[in-house]
């Protein structure tokens, strides 16, 4: 931070609502990279939610009174009062504790916060082993809230319990094991001598204990309905995109992209395996052609690599200004439990832990490469690290809280799919495979807002929807969860057991799905503006330039904030 916005009482005010974050959730604290809650779990039970509501209270009342000084501290107090007040919202209604899934759970930040730790010395084990044993504890405060929410049966939903008790389960099966015998070897210690595998048994039995108490009780008692409605809807969705949408606008909309993108899949399907019939049978092939399957995990992390350092190389001083100290993008396999998508953790603060992307491989040994060029243009270079590790080094112009948690994710992902859109302009996927693989991830993208709005509000299905095989012509049925699985699998040719999973995951954390393709046509919009009024002085990399400076903001000022 510059001396001027260290003298920003803005700034000042920012980093203190980023330390008392810090102190109500150290996970939320080691996953920013915010320092001094290494040894430290969260507590979930019923007594934090009026801390966090305080916090949220608190928070707001020392911004009211402030007054800016330059456009950095105006931004500033815009985003933190945005977030303030969407987090405020979802606190007061319950919606924090209630809605959790097999994308996000204290379960699943619980296993993942470990991931994020240093882990070079017997220093980093004996801190790692002190958090360790805070598991179980952590996980019992969790079981109080989840007790005390089943007392009201419609608080919660069964599926999304049964859903997070099998993760848990297989979290138990030596998942916090594997992990301690990594940690151990990479801080050069004796994982039973350092207290590492004691503490990661008791973590396991703690998941055990808990899996099966969700499993046997737990689920019983639940009547909680799968879709939201239009009042939790549009919550989630303010939260979720920093704007309002029309969900029957955005509905209709998420229906005319999915068809246009079809439309091209189908023309390249002709191209690529001609005797095809269908996106399901075309993607089969793909799968097994020897072309484009990697085998290994060691040998498809090194490819990923290989992908991000060359597309680095290719953007930088080009399209991008990509500053040296982030020019390095890790690569990692997520831990066992993990959705099924790939996904990216940005850089620590002081950057001694590099934006990370993770990809999961469901207990697989080969991958079908031409489905993910896309996705790690999505999740690394020029998507979500170039982003987000921008905003992390640029504490200059951006205050603490911006940097750390101003994001939406309508916003972040929807940055991430303009990157991927951005690659196609650029000519990145020059093979036919990789440009279906590219027009998958549009029609997913798609898909997610026709099922997700169309789920939670229960929509009719478009009537001119055609043919489901299995299903006959759903035309104007009703959405559920089996439509939605199918629809990714026939549609944006998803495998099933990834189909499955996201549509959980759209379940669970309603309107997130949306955003990415609602956020990709704001981007859209503002480079569209941005060449409109500019002419013929409108310079791409200028336009990228401004868009990442900025960093987070809800997308409802997105282009106006790019105008001034």
């Amino acid at each position: 931070m510059s001396s001027e916005s260290q003298q920003s009482d803005v700034f000042a005010v920012a980093d203190r609502i980023v330390e008392r974050s810090a102190a109500l959730s150290p996970i939320e604290a080691t996953f920013n990279g915010v320092i001094g809650h290494e040894t430290e779990l969260d507590d979930f039970s019923p007594a934090a939610a009026p801390r966090r509501l305080a916090h949220y209270e608190q928070s707001l009342a020392e911004i009211a009174d402030l007054s800016p000084d330059g456009v950095d501290d105006v931004r500033a107090l815009a985003v933190m009062r945005e977030r303030l007040e969407a987090s405020l919202d979802l606190e007061r209604h319950g919606e924090i504790d209630r809605t959790f899934g097999v994308i996000s759970s204290p379960a699943i930040n619980l296993r993942q916060v470990f991931e994020m730790m240093s882990d070079y010395s017997a220093e980093d084990a004996a801190t790692i082993v002190e958090r360790l044993r805070c598991v179980p504890v952590a996980v019992a405060s969790w079981r109080e809230t989840l007790e005390d929410l089943s007392r009201d049966p419609s608080l919660i939903v069964q599926r999304h319990v049964l859903g997070v008790a099998h993760q848990m389960a297989e979290i138990a099966d030596g998942g916090f094991e594997a992990l301690v015998r990594r940690l151990a070897e990479s801080c050069a210690v004796d994982v039973e001598a350092s207290g590492l595998l004691g503490a990661a048994e008791s973590a396991q039995r703690a998941y055990l204990t808990m899996s099966e108490w969700m499993e046997r009780e737990l689920a019983g008692r639940c009547s909680g309905a799968t879709y939201v409605g239009e009042e939790r809807f549009a919550r989630w969705s303010r939260f979720n995109l920093g704007m309002d949408v029309d969900p029957r606008e955005t509905y209709e909309w998420g229906w005319s992209e999915l068809s246009r993108i079809n439309e091209r899949m189908r023309t390249l399907m002709k191209v690529l395996t001609p005797d095809a019939h269908s996106f399901a049978e075309s993607a089969a092939q793909l799968d097994r052609d020897p072309r484009y399957v990697v085998s290994g995990t060691d040998t498809l992390l090194a490819r990923l690599r290989e992908l991000t350092d060359a597309t680095i190389e290719r953007l930088a001083g080009h399209e991008f200004a990509i500053d040296e100290s982030i020019r390095f993008c890790d690569v990692r396999l997520a831990p066992e439990g993990s959705a099924a998508a790939p996904y990216y953790t940005p850089p620590s603060e002081d950057l001694s832990r590099p934006g990370t992307t993770w990809f999961p491989t469901l207990g697989r040994q080969e991958f079908p490469w031409w489905r993910q060029v896309s996705i790690w243009y999505h999740e690394a270079v020029p998507g979500h690290h170039l982003q987000l590790a921008t905003v992390v080094i640029n504490s200059r112009h951006l205050s603490r809280f911006q940097r750390l948690m101003g994001f939406t994710s309508g916003w972040a992902e929807g940055w991430a799919l303009y990157a991927e859109r951005l690659m196609d302009e650029l000519g990145g996927f020059e093979d036919p495979a990789t440009e279906m693989g590219f027009l998958q991830n549009q029609a997913l993208r798609a898909a997610r807002v026709v099922v997700d709005i169309g789920m939670h509000l229960q929509f009719a299905v478009p009537a001119d929807f055609g043919v489901l095989d299995g299903f006959g012509d759903v035309g104007g049925q009703t959405w559920t969860p089996e439509l939605a699985v199918e629809t990714l699998v026939q549609r944006a040719i998803e495998e099933r057991e990834f189909a499955e999973s996201e549509v959980e995951r759209y379940l669970a954390v309603p309107s997130q799905a949306i955003s990415y393709k609602v956020g990709e046509r704001e981007w859209l919009s503002a480079r569209d503006e941005e060449k409109s009024r500019l002419g013929a002085s409108f310079s791409l990399r200028d336009f990228h330039e401004r868009g990442l400076a900025m960093g987070p903001v809800p997308l409802s000022d997105l282009r106006s904030l790019l105008r001034d």
